[in-house]
């Protein structure tokens, strides 16, 4: 597939709204990075498996952590494995690229092929980070200083960030992407995710239970408001239980929902809905 025939408009294991595909389409077409906010659990990793799989090419992620340096992404280099070898005597001790090990970012400049690159959660690293992989992901190249040689991508890949918005992220670096925030999906898309992973659900148990979803998530004072993967969980659950829309039924005595851990994860939560209850009793 050629990158000017190269259209993402989702996939059947993936309900992508229009703004979302026009967003994907938009970075390919400019050829710069795709950076894709949103709350956790609105599919934000997802997307970059689905644009692979839609657009038919393979995937690369890089999962950034708290320690994650942006060095690690081009390459590292093992002088104290080279330095052991020397004073071993070992005949690959003078080949400097047998202690050089990949990383993501070369991995994907090297490809042959277009490929999406996937760097999850850049928010979770050092504030510096964005701003070292400036250059690298502008230019598409970088020099190994090891061994002289430079790498550069001959086709360049597909490259999506992913952010929690745990921190701000540098305006040098914002400049170089094409920004997209996901949506919490509303009630008609959440229908067709539903669909999606669980056919044939019955209408009444459906609209119920979304119903208390959205009713859950717009409760005043929620610390985590709970997520589309959560929902599709809770869903599961209550499949498995053969719950009907009538089980599912609150009153005021009863704030919490059934099975009200897939959907609440943590105490304060848990217990707003028991003081709720407690409110709801009072008052008759």
């Amino acid at each position: 597939m050629t990158g000017a025939k190269m259209r993402f408009d989702g996939t059947a294991s993936y309900v992508a709204t229009d703004d979302l595909t026009v967003a994907v389409n938009a970075a390919v077409t400019l050829e710069r990075p795709l950076l894709v906010k949103g709350e956790p659990g609105t599919g934000k990793t997802e997307l970059a498996r689905q644009v692979a799989a839609g657009l038919g090419v393979p995937m690369i992620e890089w999962n950034i952590k708290s320690t994650t340096k942006a060095q690690q992404g081009l390459y590292e280099y093992d002088a104290v494995s080279r330095l052991r070898d020397s004073q071993l005597g070992e005949a690959r001790v003078h080949d400097v690229g047998n202690y050089i090990k990949r990383g993501k970012l070369w991995q994907a400049f090297a490809a042959k092929e277009k490929t999406v690159l996937l760097i999850d959660e850049i928010d979770k690293a050092d504030i510096e980070f964005p701003n070292d992989l400036l250059q690298e992901l502008d230019q598409m190249e970088f020099h190994v200083y090891e061994t002289g040689e430079t790498v550069r991508a001959d086709i360049r890949p597909i490259v999506i960030i992913t952010s929690n918005n745990e921190k701000e992220l540098p305006d040098a670096f914002l400049r170089r992407c094409f920004f997209h925030y996901i949506q919490f999906p509303d009630i008609d898309t959440m229908r067709k995710i539903v669909e999606v992973h669980h056919a044939g659900i019955k209408e009444t148990l459906l609209t119920t239970a979304l119903t208390l979803f959205y009713e859950l998530r717009d409760t005043a004072g929620l610390k985590k408001k709970p997520s589309t993967s959560e929902v599709l969980d809770w869903l599961k659950l209550l499949l498995a239980e053969d719950l009907s829309a009538e089980d599912l039924k609150r009153d005021g005595a009863n704030a919490l929902p059934k099975l009200h851990g897939a959907l609440l994860k943590n105490e304060q939560d848990v217990h707003l809905f028991e003081r709720l209850a407690f409110m709801a009793r009072s008052q008759r």
